[in-house]
């Protein structure tokens, strides 16, 4: 090998070991930020946090919850559909990590793909085949959460029934709406690492290509979480709830008022 090969292999491992680390650092890096910044912060995590408060309490105060079920079990079918798809997908990169060499040498004699050595070509695959089995673990434990949920909706006691008082039901349908928050948060992890995934196929090309492809999903990600249509329409209804929450609150107390006073007028008489 010539002085100008050794030199040009040498700056594409760096590049490789770079984008490696960058990659690595805007993935833990953005789960941190959107982690602390989501509990003060307008996002999608916030905003359905407070729904999914808002729905168990909604759910002690009727008898019939048929709906409820059926809203979790079809969240648990799409974890499900998740958590296989990624065994599919490892099973895929298995089978290519055994014949890597035929693929060391597709990618060879491809123009505009970065040179490369067969070890590399392996750690992109294992690296690769690695998030995989982080979302396959996520989603597998998202489901077992949102079975969790689904148990205690079953046994969340009916507000008009119940001995519980009305605080203590409340209490219970704030650590449902908990559980199955936390169930979510796993969902949108694995999710999360689909498409990190998604972006380090551009390492096979070029590490300089794979790390504005991370770059870039990163910052679909913010758009997504903190400025998304989604997210303001999702803040709309929630201010409309909490308007007309309020609004029957203050029927409901005037109307116990004006009964209290009727009550001591008669009693007057």
């Amino acid at each position: 090998m010539t002085f100008e090969g050794v030199w040009l292999w040498a700056i594409s491992e760096w590049l490789n070991l770079l984008s490696l680390f960058w990659f690595a650092a805007c993935w833990l890096g953005y789960s941190e930020y959107a982690r602390h910044k989501a509990p003060h912060t307008e996002c999608l995590a916030l905003v359905m946090h407070h729904h999914r408060i808002d729905w168990m309490k909604q759910v002690v105060s009727r008898e019939m919850r048929v709906q409820d079920a059926s809203i979790i079990a079809n969240l648990e079918r799409n974890v499900a559909f998740m958590a296989s798809t990624s065994m599919l997908v490892l099973a895929g990169l298995v089978t290519v990590l055994a014949r890597s060499g035929d693929l060391y040498e597709l990618l060879a004699i491809l123009p505009f793909v970065n040179n490369t050595s067969p070890a590399v070509i392996q750690l992109k695959l294992l690296v690769l085949s690695g998030i995989f089995v982080y979302a396959f673990f996520t989603f597998t434990w998202s489901l077992r959460q949102f079975g969790f949920g689904g148990v205690l909706v079953g046994a969340m006691p009916y507000k008009e029934r119940s001995e519980l008082s009305e605080e203590e039901c409340n209490r219970y349908a704030e650590s449902a709406g908990k559980v199955l928050d936390k169930a979510a948060h796993s969902y949108n992890f694995g999710l999360r690492s689909y498409y990190f995934a998604m972006a380090l196929f551009c390492w096979f090309i070029n590490p300089l290509l794979f790390m504005a492809a991370v770059t870039l999903v990163v910052w679909i990600l913010y758009r997504r979480e903190f400025h998304s249509g989604t997210l303001k329409a999702l803040l709309q209804v929630s201010a409309d709830w909490h308007a007309g929450s309020e609004k029957l609150a203050r029927k409901k107390d005037e109307a116990l008022e004006k009964q209290s006073h009727d009550k001591q007028q008669e009693n007057g008489e």
